[in-house]
């Protein structure tokens, strides 16, 4: 995958089935280390597969960013189309499933999983997932959080020559 786009902003997305849980934090984590490392070009969204437009972040996913000192209260979920697949440069999946959806949507070879992009790694959909936190214990969105956000530092570092200012 080339991470490569024309002149404007790069677009990353990141996905996962509802988008109150795992993208949600992984787009407020991304937000948060793109700002420390001064790239005002990029810009980060997320959405989900199965997403209620307009649903809040959940509790558990607040309560971890917030224990980060990041601020999910006013997210509000969106539903994964094919306009926004189209916009985004990058399209990073929770899971194998949200991978394929991203695909049948129209995304190509801008779409991997997280933890394959992250790693360099090929991606044919069989990277291990991230899995849901939905409906466990603050503790198991704290690991998720602290695991989306590793994720996200080798990403970006991955990118960095791409989008670097």
């Amino acid at each position: 995958m080339d991470p490569t786009t024309e002149a404007g902003p790069f677009r990353l997305l990141f996905v996962c089935t509802g988008n109150t849980c795992r993208s949600p934090m992984a787009e407020v984590i991304a937000r948060h280390r793109i700002a420390e490392r001064g790239w005002a070009q990029v810009q980060v969204r997320s959405a989900g597969v199965g997403a209620w437009d307009g649903s809040p972040a959940s509790g558990g996913a607040l309560r971890a960013a917030a224990a980060s000192g990041l601020d999910l209260s006013g997210h509000a979920s969106t539903y994964l189309t094919p306009e926004l697949v189209e916009s985004s440069d990058l399209i990073l999946t929770m899971s194998a499933g949200h991978l394929a959806r991203a695909r049948e949507l129209g995304a190509g070879d801008r779409v991997a999983m997280l933890t394959a992009f992250a790693n360099d790694l090929a991606d044919d959909g069989v990277a291990a997932g991230i899995p849901d936190p939905i409906g466990g214990p603050d503790e198991e969105y704290a690991a998720t959080f602290t695991v989306l956000d590793d994720l996200i530092d080798r990403v970006l570092t991955r990118l960095e020559p791409v989008v670097k200012p």
